[in-house]
C-alpha cells in the first residue's frame, strides 16, 4: 500500500514579507539620507530687501533685454565700461553702483557686471528689482 502525500500549497507568503522589508528599508534610507550636496561650511543665501526706498546717490548702469548697456542714461560699449567706471570711482571712492536690468535680460549679461564693479573697487553694488505684485 502506497500512501500519497497531499500536495503542499505554494509559499507565496515569504516573498510578500521580503517585499515589505525591502520597501521599509527603501523608505528608511530615503528619510535619513541627504538628497542635496552640502557645502563643508555654513552657507546662508542672500535675502532680498523689498519695501525700502532705493538708496540715493551713485550711478545707474542699465542693461537692456538684449544686453546693451547704458551708464547714467548714455549708451556705452561693454569694452569701454571698465575705464568709465574707474574714472567715476576715482572722483568719488564711496560711489554706489546701481545695476538696473530688464526682466528678460540673461544672467550672463548681468552677473559679470556685478563682479566687474566689485573688482574695480565699488563697495556698494545694488541690484534693482521689482517685487511681484499680489493679485
Amino acid at each position: 500500500m502506497k500512501l500519497n502525500r497531499p500536495a503542499r500549497p505554494p509559499h507565496s507568503e515569504t516573498i510578500i514579507a521580503l517585499i515589505d522589508v525591502v520597501f521599509f528599508l527603501l523608505v528608511f534610507f530615503m528619510l535619513i539620507g541627504r538628497m542635496d550636496a552640502t557645502a563643508p561650511f555654513d552657507v546662508r543665501p542672500a535675502t532680498a530687501v523689498t519695501g525700502r526706498d532705493m538708496p540715493a546717490g551713485g550711478i545707474t548702469l542699465a542693461v537692456s533685454a538684449t544686453g546693451e548697456l547704458a551708464l547714467d542714461g548714455e549708451t556705452i560699449a561693454r569694452s569701454a565700461l571698465p575705464s568709465a567706471l574707474s574714472a567715476l570711482l576715482a572722483d568719488d571712492p564711496a560711489l554706489r553702483l546701481r545695476i538696473n536690468a530688464h526682466r528678460s535680460a540673461e544672467l550672463r549679461n548681468v552677473l559679470p557686471l556685478v563682479a566687474q564693479g566689485e573688482a574695480l573697487g565699488f563697495t556698494d553694488v545694488v541690484l534693482v528689482v521689482t517685487p511681484e505684485t499680489e493679485g
